[in-house]
């Protein structure tokens, strides 16, 4: 058994996960920037800490994560239109995730990203859409830079349906959708795949078990 901090903890894919990582036995540690959240997350059998993603330094970072053995980056601005927030929260919180999980001493970092970042982006795109882009392109630019054990996971179009157990995950795909519950047993299962590590694997809803698409992913 070990413990697995997610950094985003109260997020949709976040939640799924905890139930995932509860049932294979691993102790998820939900790090959330609001105190209100933690009822909710320890009811899912969640350890809750604290972290503000956007104000705090690699070091608060760091001291959050003490006692885990990885931790996997979840964290997003958000829907809405600031396009200031995909730079603090989706690339300055993976950056500061990364160097405080150096700092801790935790090596094998798992990050979701978004299917399609490296295509190049047309010129009349919008200003937050760039922002959203460049974000997670620069992030998983820096995580693959990095000497952790990383691994990437980039879902299609997020759905709100139910878990169906079944993927495609492969290097490139072509975008589909894909629900979180799927990308949340994605991310456990590769926490316990050696196989996984120094890989980006685009992620959307397909006909393979998850455990399987792991196994077999190139």
């Amino acid at each position: 058994m070990s413990r697995i901090a997610i950094v985003g903890g109260h997020g949709q894919i976040a939640r799924h996960l905890i139930h995932d990582l509860r049932r294979s036995d691993h102790d998820p540690v939900a790090l959330v920037r609001k105190e209100e959240y933690r009822a909710e997350l320890e009811g899912k059998g969640a350890e809750v800490r604290l972290l503000d993603i956007e104000r705090q330094d690699a070091a608060a970072f760091a001291a959050a994560f003490a006692g885990c053995e990885a931790v996997v980056f979840t964290a997003g601005g958000g829907p809405d239109g600031n396009a200031e927030r995909k730079r603090t929260v989706d690339l300055e919180g993976s950056l500061k995730s990364i160097e405080g999980a150096r700092m801790a001493g935790i090596s094998r970092f798992v990050q979701v990203s978004a299917s399609g970042m490296d295509d190049p982006l047309p010129a009349h795109t919008g200003a937050v859409w760039r922002a959203y882009v460049e974000a997670k392109r620069d992030a998983d630019i820096a995580l693959r830079a990095s000497d952790l054990d990383w691994t990437i996971i980039r879902p299609g179009i997020l759905t709100d349906d139910p878990a169906t157990g079944l993927v495609s995950l492969a290097a490139e795909l072509p975008k589909a959708d894909v629900t979180r519950a799927d990308v949340a047993a994605v991310l456990a299962g590769v926490l316990d795949s050696r196989r996984s590590i120094g890989r980006q694997w685009d992620l959307m809803g397909g006909d393979t078990p998850v455990a399987e698409a792991i196994a077999s992913a190139s």
